[in-house]
């Protein structure tokens, strides 16, 4: 699988070189941080990091995101957890382009190894106004789910991470599923105020050959401008995994206050 997603990006590098550098187009980058500390009866770190980069030679987009959280209570790990997506986009009009995607996920307290996933679709844009944009996109991928050792312990309740195997008994080995699959997602901004934006974001993925097997990502965010490069943000993510792994549950949600650097 890794050896597919390595070759879809040098597939990717190739045709946008190809295209006339005359052509070029500045780089745009946006990151969203969260960091909180405590120290004395509490020692806790929670950290986020939201961050986006696009970048054009003529019709040719690439765009990069990541998107972690990390957090310890006194020195144990209690998330541990990023996404991070690679899209390539052709432009034949203002509107509407080819779209190519790989994407890995990884997740130490789901019961994944890691989540890869690759293949072509399109993007449309939608609405393109002053105030409202939408922006939707379809592709057919090709998807691994990688699921980890699964130890229980004397009553039979899932031993779960940092430290699975302590005292355990493994009752379901390790495997990798692999299956056709597709992504529909949706993005949605409307410029409320002259400083403040409502962001939008909405992704599903499934599997074409069990209906039952799909995964939801729901991004709500509200942006405030402070200068013409920094902002202060709030976001609330919804992670929704219809059949979890072993033990699990289907929703995990993450609420963060971010500082917001858009260059």
């Amino acid at each position: 699988m890794t050896k597919k997603i390595v070759l879809s990006i040098a597939l990717l590098s190739t045709l946008a070189m190809a295209e006339d550098a005359k052509k070029d187009t500045p780089l745009v980058t946006h990151t969203e941080l969260g960091y909180i500390k405590t120290d004395g009866n509490t020692k806790t770190q929670t950290f986020s990091l939201d961050a986006k980069a696009k970048k054009g030679w003529g019709s040719n987009i690439f765009a990069l995101m990541f998107d972690g959280q990390y957090s310890k209570d006194q020195d144990v790990e209690t998330k541990n957890k990023f996404v991070t997506e690679l899209t390539y986009n052709y432009e034949f009009t203002d509107r509407l382009a080819f779209d190519y995607l790989a994407g890995y996920k990884n997740d130490k307290f789901s019961g994944f190894a890691y989540q890869a996933y690759t293949g072509p679709g399109a993007k449309y844009k939608a609405i393109v106004t002053k105030k409202h944009n939408l922006t939707l996109d379809a592709n057919i991928l090709y998807s691994m789910d990688s699921y980890e050792d699964v130890y229980v312990d004397g009553a039979g309740d899932v031993i779960e991470y940092p430290n699975p195997t302590t005292g355990g008994t493994l009752k379901t080995a390790a495997y990798d599923d692999d299956y056709a699959a597709y992504r529909v997602k949706g993005v949605y901004t409307w410029q409320m105020l002259e400083n403040l934006k409502f962001d939008q974001e909405l992704s599903f993925r499934g599997s074409f050959e069990d209906g039952d097997k799909y995964f939801a990502f729901s991004k709500t965010g509200f942006i405030s401008k402070i200068s013409d490069i920094f902002s202060a943000g709030v976001s609330y993510k919804v992670d929704y995994v219809h059949i979890p792994a072993e033990g699990k549950e289907t929703t995990d949600t993450t609420l963060t206050l971010n500082l917001i650097a858009d260059y």
